[in-house]
C-alpha cells in the first residue's frame, strides 16, 4: 500500500500553492550525514551529476565540499532517483541537507510513490525526518518521512482541490 494517496494530497503538488520547487530538507545534520547521502546515491545507482558553478566534476567527499570557501559558486548535486525525476541538493551548510524537487515532474500516484520511496530511503539511512514545505516557507512542512512511522506522512491538512 502506498504511503500517501494522490487523491488525498494532490493540493500539495499544486504549483500555485507550493511553488514549482518546494523546499525539502533534513535538519540537524553533520558532514557525516551528508556523506551518508552521497554514499546512498552511489549505492542505489541513481544517476547523478556534481557541479561547482558550470563545471561538472567527479563527486568528492562531503568533507571537501563543505569545507570550500563560501564566496565561491555553491556546489550542487543533481540526482535522478528515476528517469525524469530530479532532486537538486545544494551544499549550503553542514547543519541542514537542502534539496529541491520539481513538482511538474511529480504529478500522479506513480510519481508520488517514487517521491515517497526517495524520501524514505534518505530518512531511513539517516534516521531523521525528511520534510517538504511550500517554496520559501520552511516553517510549515506539509509532508515528510516520519522516522517513528517508517513512512512518509501528511503533516498538514490538504486544502480543497
Amino acid at each position: 500500500m502506498p504511503d500517501l494517496l494522490w487523491d488525498e494530497v494532490r493540493s500539495f503538488f499544486d504549483l500555485d500553492l507550493m511553488g514549482t520547487l518546494p523546499d525539502v530538507w533534513v535538519a540537524d545534520t553533520s558532514v557525516g550525514d551528508w556523506q551518508t547521502v552521497l554514499d546512498l546515491v552511489e549505492a542505489h545507482g541513481w544517476r547523478s551529476e556534481y557541479s561547482e558553478g558550470d563545471i561538472v566534476m567527479p563527486l568528492p567527499h562531503a568533507e571537501h565540499v563543505l569545507s570550500r570557501p563560501t564566496d565561491g559558486d555553491c556546489p550542487s548535486l543533481r540526482v535522478w532517483p528515476a528517469p525524469d525525476v530530479l532532486a537538486i541538493f545544494r551544499f549550503l551548510s553542514k547543519d541542514t541537507i537542502d534539496f529541491d524537487v520539481d513538482l511538474r515532474e511529480l504529478q500522479g500516484q506513480e510519481r508520488l510513490d517514487l517521491l515517497c520511496e526517495f524520501f524514505s530511503a534518505i530518512g531511513r539511512k539517516l534516521g531523521k525526518p525528511v520534510l517538504m514545505s511550500p517554496e520559501g516557507d520552511s516553517d510549515h512542512p506539509v509532508l515528510g518521512f516520519d522516522v517513528g512511522a517508517d513512512r512518509v506522512v501528511l503533516l498538514a491538512t490538504p486544502g480543497p482541490d
